[in-house]
């Protein structure tokens, strides 16, 4: 897939979790000079004041005149002692005097105002950028959004939480109207810890979208990079020509996609065209989310009001029914195709899919039968078994979404019997047996609905990722998990227990099938087994092995009907399980 429009539509199903890093080439096409133009005018002012004529070249001037190569921040320290005299000095660099305001120079360009869109629609929230100007703020403020403005510890004291911010811009050389401006060699090979943590959070926490940033000079910066070890999203790394090879160290540390483009304001005015594109394709339907969600979680508390509920999400799934029918099934595919059928469904069930979460987490058992209800007709509401394969194992994707959402939304609440009902006692059209009913749990799970890896790492944009499919998972219903699951090490937990229990409850549906001797069986495989390789005793496998060791017949699972609520048969289908997951080789 065109690298372009797997970024846009990486932006646009994961909204708010790409930062920016932002460096001085997203504003040269407004007259700001980058550091090196800054060094040739000051060896000009220099010569100047000698009487000497740089001629052609200042750089050469210089070196003939001081026996050394040009150095940014020796020219600038050299010239101005303190912060507050390099400020100044700065300032006619950033800021348009009159002419230059009339002609449009020194003032937001394509690119900006690009991103100042982005921001507004909620597709950025963190922008972090070398840059001193405030050309970013002043588009932001154009369009009615106010900033926070990190550029020294002071700010990150009183500053609002990232994630409360429409928008959080941090400076880290600082701006040219603080006197605590980095510039100078010394000042940029370290950060203070406050920065540092912050910035450690930033590129750990969230995908990357670097412009304009060679890499090639900012030491702290690069050190930032550096240390981030994990990588929950997929860095993009633009360039107008060949990065060098401190940008390819950069690019392969956080195993990022190089994107060529000719300009930052192309770059970014395509990429807006492209997301905003998406988003008018994709639009849910006129009654929102949030107001459909307020509705059950008015009644869902009292059992009386169960028809409200039960008419509230079965509307809604005939709804996803009927536009999920009318796809078509015997189109060639290609991979964008295939991702885009993916969004149409994601589409189709955003609102069904934020009132199943909710149901399973905050309701009882008197209402199991509607989310039973619910999924049984999404799973078996397309029957077709012509056509193209890739797209027929497709069908299931959104019994998939809610079989997974419902699943860890019960999982996080201790509410197994919703799992028991969603896995277990919801029922849909067997694959392997022609006219059998079986529990989704056994017939629905990743890679039915992806056969092969190679193909959902490149649809998915999951590529070189051990687990495709559950990463991709993860990532698009965290969006949607993060009321009722706030923090992510929460959330990172119910989700792998979540994929753990589904692979027990696979061979659950098999037990009578066992054979005599059969020490390893297969099941689903999520990103748990990988994941804890050099943690296990947090993994879900040992979480449950205490559970059972402390617990035993009153294990909460056991207790809502899993594993027909035999302690025995549960040790015996994970001992076959786990033994199976050793073999697997993830190196």
């Amino acid at each position: 897939m065109d690298s372009m429009l797997s970024l846009a539509y990486s932006m646009y199903s994961n909204k708010g979790v790409y930062a920016l890093l932002l460096g001085s080439g997203i504003s040269r096409s407004a007259g700001i000079p980058t550091g090196w133009e800054v060094v040739l005018d000051l060896i000009r002012g220099i010569a100047k004041i000698k009487g000497d004529d740089v001629g052609t070249s200042p750089e050469e001037w210089y070196k003939d005149t001081f026996s050394k190569e040009p150095d940014y921040s020796v020219i600038l320290n050299d010239i101005a002692k303190t912060g507050t005299e390099r400020s100044q000095i700065l300032k006619g660099y950033f800021e348009p005097n009159e002419e230059e305001f009339e002609q449009g120079i020194k003032r937001p360009t394509q690119a900006h105002k690009a991103i100042a869109s982005l921001v507004k629609r909620g597709f950025i929230k963190v922008i972090v950028t070398t840059n001193f100007d405030r050309l970013l703020e002043r588009a932001l403020e154009e369009i009615g959004v106010t900033p926070t403005v990190i550029s020294n510890d002071d700010n990150i004291d009183g500053a609002m939480p990232i994630i409360h911010s429409q928008c959080t811009i941090i400076k880290v050389h600082g701006d040219y109207l603080d006197t605590r401006i980095k510039n100078t060699k010394s000042e940029l090979e370290s950060y203070s810890e406050k920065i540092n943590l912050l910035l450690d959070r930033v590129f750990d926490e969230f995908g990357l979208i670097t412009c304009g940033w060679s890499g090639d000079w900012d030491l702290a910066l690069r050190s930032c990079i550096e240390r981030c070890k994990s990588h929950r999203f997929t860095t993009y790394w633009t360039s107008i020509s060949e990065p060098s090879q401190r940008a390819k160290d950069l690019i392969k540390i956080r195993r990022a996609e190089k994107t060529f483009i000719n300009d930052a304001d192309s770059f970014f005015k395509d990429l807006e065209q492209k997301v905003i594109a998406l988003d008018d394709i994709y639009k849910p339907h006129p009654l929102s989310s949030k107001v459909a969600v307020s509705i059950l979680k008015r009644n869902i508390a009292l059992p009386t009001n169960k028809i409200i509920v039960h008419d509230l999400v079965m509307e809604e799934t005939v709804k996803v029914c009927n536009e999920n029918i009318k796809l078509i099934i015997s189109d060639t595919t290609n991979e964008k195709l295939m991702l885009d059928r993916i969004k149409r469904y994601e589409a189709n069930i955003e609102m069904l899919l934020n009132l199943f979460i909710n149901g399973c987490y905050f309701g009882g058992k008197e209402f199991s039968y509607i989310w039973i209800k619910s999924i049984e007709q999404i799973a078996n509401n397309d029957n077709r078994r012509s056509g193209n394969t890739a797209l027929i194992n497709l069908i299931n994707y959104p019994a998939l979404i809610l079989l997974y959402a419902g699943g860890i939304a019960s999982i996080a609440s201790k509410n197994y019997y919703n799992l028991y009902a969603i896995a277990i006692e919801a029922k849909c059209g067997d694959k392997a047996e022609y006219n059998r009913q079986t529990s989704i749990g056994k017939n629905i799970y990743n890679y039915s609905v992806f056969d092969e890896k190679s193909i959902a790492e490149k649809v998915l944009n999951m590529e070189n990722k051990y687990t495709p499919i559950s990463d991709y998972l993860h990532d698009y219903l965290r969006v949607y998990m993060k009321e009722i699951i706030p923090l992510d090490l929460n959330y990172d937990r119910a989700f792998d227990y979540f994929e753990y229990m589904i692979g027990l409850i696979y061979i659950d549906r098999k037990y009578d099938t066992f054979k005599e001797g059969e020490e390893s069986i297969w099941g689903p495989i999520g990103r748990f087994p990988w994941k804890y390789i050099h943690n296990p005793t947090e993994s879900p496998k040992k979480l449950v092995s205490l559970e059972l060791d402390k617990l035993g017949d009153e294990w909460l699972p056991l207790k809502h009907g899993l594993f027909d609520g035999k302690k025995e048969r549960v040790i015996d289908i994970k001992k076959r399980y786990d033994e199976y997951l050793k073999k697997v080789d993830w190196y």
